[in-house]
């Protein structure tokens, strides 16, 4: 079931702060994402391969599809014809097979790189080093069919905000301590954090794309 209201006004409250609302249809129905659609919607997040290659060709062309879960090298391919932005990117290995992958498709698919924030064991994600590292290689920047728009990554589960903003910080530090490294396909411009839970704490510390599911389709069996 689409929250339609909750969908209006958190749209509207967005669009004010100039922030891009990855709606997460994973699991939920093509029925319900055409819905979000109807009401003007078009990025959707979907976390499985398979999932969103069943999905994407039942709903109309001009979604932007942004695939959000853990990405495995050997399943690039399936997605890579359409897929708008690929947000966890955490490794060498990852960002040349999409790079591959574009090259035979004759396109540019952007990626976030993913940076690991919490404080748990089960994230996945870049550390400062593995980041500057990835960032200053000379391998990336013979990427040519890729281009790294920004940062995203996930904060701890937990009810203390103060330890979730600190996290968000954390990540907010590092985007801006890799700014100005703007070379032909590195132009970090998005932070990607914030989910419907901690969405409003991601706003305040920088935020710019923001990753709702439950708020808008209600919550996952």
């Amino acid at each position: 079931m689409v929250n339609t209201e909750a969908y209006k006004n958190l749209k509207e409250e967005l669009d004010q702060k100039g922030v891009t609302l990855v709606a997460v249809s994973k699991i939920k129905p093509v029925s319900d994402i055409q819905k979000l659609y109807d009401l003007g919607q078009r990025d959707f997040g979907e976390n499985y391969v398979q999932e969103l290659v069943e999905k994407q060709p039942q709903l109309p062309s001009d979604m932007r599809w942004h695939f959000i879960g853990h990405l495995q090298s050997n399943k690039v391919k399936y997605i890579a014809p359409f897929v708008h932005l690929i947000h966890g990117v955490d490794s060498q290995k990852l960002l040349k097979e999409i790079n591959k992958q574009a090259v035979k498709l004759d396109r540019v698919i952007p990626v976030l790189l993913q940076v690991y924030i919490a404080r748990e064991e089960s994230k996945f994600g870049l550390d400062a080093a593995e980041l500057e590292a990835l960032l200053t290689a000379e391998e990336t920047a013979g990427f040519r069919n890729i281009r790294i728009e920004g940062l995203m990554g996930m904060a701890s589960f937990t009810s203390n905000t103060d330890a979730v903003r600190a996290e968000f910080n954390t990540l907010k530090g590092l985007a801006e301590r890799w700014a100005s490294h703007i070379t032909e396909n590195i132009q970090l411009k998005t932070l990607s954090f914030g989910m419907s839970g901690d969405y409003t704490i991601a706003i305040e510390e920088g935020s710019n794309m923001v990753r709702i599911g439950s708020l808008l389709f209600g919550a996952r069996n």
